[in-house]
């Protein structure tokens, strides 16, 4: 019996292509070479500006606050705000009992009243002065003729007097007559003096009672300045914070009421050392991470830095040039811009922690600048 003989195809090892081989090898030493040339670009990018970034978590959300004080004292009528409402400029916060000052208003008024009345009556009285100087110059006109007439009559009549034909009597009547002119011109002219000064006094009294009617107008209107500060009002749009007033609480000149805080006028104070400002300047961009919103990437730009350290502004200031020196690296406040919209501003309070990034890389040239100038000064 012969054997079957199997005809189905006999499956032999399948060569590799030698050409696939070498493609894959120069896929693989391009990926080789592109890994290494992007962790160049990267080493590069991180020096030419990672280092640049200067990097601080000292950094917190501020806001400038209002004090709201009473500038009178009284009894507090009215508290129209509650804590952490928003406010408007020109919303009633508290009113004062404002009886007192209504009344000093009243007092005030009638002060100036008075004064505008004295100043009335001043001047009918120069008004009449002034006839009576107007009637002693006639007086003193007519005697002063009478004189005039007497005496030429008296002139005239000497010489019949004395050839006789006049008689003595004539004679002696015409200076009789011109003494009494004479006397009448001098009684006139003391008449018309006193008239004079009577309108000089009245002129006086009328400047004093313009001096009198401008001080009852400023006490009237500090009485109404007075009145009208009973009732404090928002200066500035923002939230109201920490009250401390109560209705019925009396309350003294300057004492603190309450803060309002202009939470749309937010912004960033980041305390950095001294060894990271020094490429630092106003304008620079800024990459902020809040605390209290993770993941959250806010931008921003330097606005202004502090001229002093923390320390020379505060309270006690280190002396340094007593005792032992241990040099402690200052941190710098830099006062930053934070853009954010509505939504983020509500949760951006003043106290907030947070990080801040500043990419000084823009005045990467200015060490050299500083340095070139110093040799140029001192060359």
């Amino acid at each position: 019996m012969s054997a079957q003989t199997d005809h189905s195809p006999i499956s032999t090892p399948t060569r590799e292509n030698p050409g696939r081989r070498r493609l894959l090898g120069r896929a693989g030493i391009i990926a080789l070479v592109a890994a290494g040339a992007y962790g160049i670009y990267a080493y590069i990018g991180y020096l030419d500006h990672g280092q640049f970034v200067q990097s601080t978590d000292d950094a917190y959300v501020k806001a400038d606050g209002i004090t709201v004080s009473s500038k009178l004292s009284g009894y507090v009528r009215t508290v129209k705000v509650a804590d952490n409402q928003p406010v408007k400029p020109g919303d009633l916060l508290v009113e004062v009992d404002p009886t007192d000052y209504r009344i000093r208003l009243a007092q005030a008024s009638a002060q100036e009243d008075v004064a505008r009345a004295g100043q009335a009556t001043t001047r009918a009285s120069i008004t009449e002065a002034e006839a009576g100087v107007a009637q002693a110059q006639a007086a003193l006109t007519t005697a002063q003729r009478d004189l005039t007439f007497y005496t030429g009559e008296v002139a005239r009549y000497r010489p019949l007097v004395a050839a006789g034909s006049e008689p003595r009597q004539t004679l002696d009547q015409l200076s009789s007559n011109r003494d009494k002119a004479a006397a009448t011109v001098a009684a006139q002219e003391a008449a018309l003096a006193a008239a004079k000064g009577k309108l000089e006094a009245a002129r006086a009294q009328l400047g004093q009672s313009g001096a009198q009617i401008e001080a009852a107008a400023a006490q009237a209107d500090a009485a109404r300045t007075d009145l009208a500060t009973t009732r404090l009002t928002a200066p500035v749009t923002g939230k109201v914070a920490s009250t401390s007033v109560r209705v019925g609480q009396f309350v003294q000149p300057g004492q603190r009421l309450m803060t309002i805080v202009p939470v749309q006028a937010i912004y960033i104070e980041a305390n950095f050392k001294e060894t990271q400002i020094g490429l630092m300047r106003p304008g620079q961009p800024v990459t902020i991470e809040v605390d209290a919103l993770p993941g959250v990437e806010f931008h921003g730009s330097v606005d202004s830095i502090t001229p002093g350290t923390g320390a020379t502004f505060s309270l006690i200031p280190p002396q340094n040039a007593t005792g032992n020196f241990t040099k402690i690296v200052q941190r710098v406040p830099v006062r930053i811009r934070i853009d954010a919209g509505p939504e983020a501003r509500r949760v951006l309070v003043p106290g907030l922690s947070l990080r801040v990034d500043v990419d000084t890389s823009g005045a990467r040239g200015a060490i050299h600048q500083i340095s070139a100038e110093e040799k140029r000064s001192h060359s």
